[in-house]
């Protein structure tokens, strides 16, 4: 298998666990509150990695002597990050949170022009466009199918827009960070701190009644966080960075296929979802923008971003 081929099947392997994590999470916080369900993903996601870690490359862990406040600040914005998105998936379905979230990828984008000074061309502007009226249209129809919901999926919206913005503010900083901390350094100690950090506001009471299918679930969650980005970085590793990005960019059609299906299959465990043709071509707007952002800088990024 040639290389570009690896960071293909690797970028296609973090689209598909992001693809059904939305879904997922909308599960998890049927039974259990938002901060609890973040802290276990950033608790298993830490220990595995650890454990990974201490066999395979037990340098790494001299990351916690050579502290710098950016790691702090990125491990702060990440947590707010999965806080967000996953507070405002109480609100709204799998699908319309992962077109919302589009918002972080397109703000990436938008601080490397500010931030970074990168050139902003034609390319950019559509994309941002393209971006901006797709998630007008989306919104706008969803909620007059959701009239008595109006409030509740507005709210849905907002904090997955902080979440979204949240995400490109971490990875402003885990850019820079990048200079100095391996990957692998910086997804062990950011794990570690979320974790930390949101302790005092997880809520355990509910933990002993779940069964066995809900204890499975959480540590899917857990699991999904260190393979989906352990996956992005081989991804890069072998391919180009702005070909991973499109590919990971997709993983919302994957979410609405197999919520389509779900609905299809009247499953009792989800609620269905059901879009009018309006509302698609607001979705397919907005990744359409997304991927055309990314794609705006092409020429001058390179490998490893």
């Amino acid at each position: 298998m040639t290389d570009q081929s690896k960071g293909i099947l690797y970028a296609s392997i973090t689209a598909s666990l992001w693809g059904f994590l939305a879904i997922a999470l909308k599960l998890a916080v049927m039974e259990l509150s938002p901060v609890t369900v973040v802290w276990i993903r950033f608790s298993t996601a830490f220990i595995t990695l650890a454990l990974v870690t201490l066999i395979f490359r037990k340098s790494d862990f001299a990351v916690y002597r050579n502290l710098h406040w950016m790691l702090l600040l990125a491990a702060v914005f990440l947590g707010f990050n999965y806080l967000g998105f996953i507070s405002g998936i109480k609100y709204v379905s799998p699908s319309s949170s992962q077109v919302f979230i589009m918002v972080a990828p397109v703000s990436f984008a938008l601080s490397g022009i500010l931030i970074f000074r990168e050139k902003v061309n034609l390319q950019h502007i559509i994309g941002f466009v393209l971006v901006v009226l797709g998630i007008g249209l989306f919104y706008s129809e969803q909620i007059r199918d959701l009239v008595n919901a109006e409030n509740h999926f507005t709210r849905g919206m907002l904090l997955i827009f902080g979440g979204g913005l949240s995400w490109a503010i971490f990875a402003s900083l885990q850019k820079r960070l990048l200079k100095t901390y391996s990957p692998n350094q910086l997804n062990l100690f950011i794990y570690s701190m979320c974790a930390v950090l949101l302790l005092p506001f997880a809520q355990f009471g509910k933990l002993p009644g779940l069964n066995t299918g809900e204890y499975v679930l959480l540590y899917y969650l857990g699991l999904n966080t260190v393979l989906a980005y352990g996956s992005l970085s081989l991804a890069i590793k072998y391919t180009e960075a702005n070909k991973v990005s499109v590919i990971i960019t997709l993983n919302p059609i994957i979410t609405f296929v197999t919520m389509a299906i779900l609905s299809r299959m009247n499953v009792s465990w989800i609620e269905p979802e059901s879009f009018s043709v309006l509302s698609i071509a607001g979705a397919l707007t907005v990744l359409s923008g997304a991927i055309t952002v990314i794609l705006a800088g092409r020429r001058k990024k390179r490998p490893g971003n």
